[in-house]
């Protein structure tokens, strides 16, 4: 048997999903998540949980490319200092997020997934909150102990 037979009749399929979250994730810089777990869920039929988990494994490879990428740019500032917190936070989230969706029902999983998502782009479509054009910058703490944490971080 060949290698090319013995793949699933849609990977074609998959390939297009692959490339357009690959796409719209680099771009708008949203994780694979919000992308290929509703795509799996309606265009597949796959349960919530095996889309879930299926979208965090193609996550790490397309956010390194993307993250690459994004690095090589020097109008775009990314602090390595703040990469290394927020990962060492995501890293424990994650442990805790895959136990607390492990023991929940997939269907209650969904509407918690379409509840965030819905709740998110209310939020970002209505926010007043102006967008910085630039990089980080602290609030002025220099009077304070606390500036030289925040000048460290950036």
């Amino acid at each position: 048997m060949s290698l090319l037979a013995a793949l699933p009749e849609y990977t074609v399929f998959l390939v297009i999903m692959g490339v357009t979250a690959g796409i719209l994730s680099a771009m708008l810089g949203v994780g694979s998540g919000i992308l290929l777990v509703p795509a799996l869920v309606l265009l597949m039929g796959l349960p919530q949980k095996s889309a879930q988990g299926t979208a965090l494994a193609v996550m790490v490879p397309m956010a390194l490319v993307g993250a690459s990428r994004y690095m090589a740019n020097p109008q775009i500032d990314i602090s390595i200092m703040r990469v290394v917190l927020l990962a060492s936070g995501a890293v424990v989230g994650a442990l805790i997020g895959a136990v607390i969706a492990s023991r929940l029902p997939g269907i209650v999983l969904r509407r918690i997934f379409a509840a965030f998502l819905l709740i998110v782009s209310l939020r970002m479509m209505w926010s007043a909150r102006p967008v910085k054009t630039s990089g980080y910058s602290a609030p002025d703490t220099s009077s304070s102990n606390a500036g030289s944490l925040s000048n460290t971080l950036q």
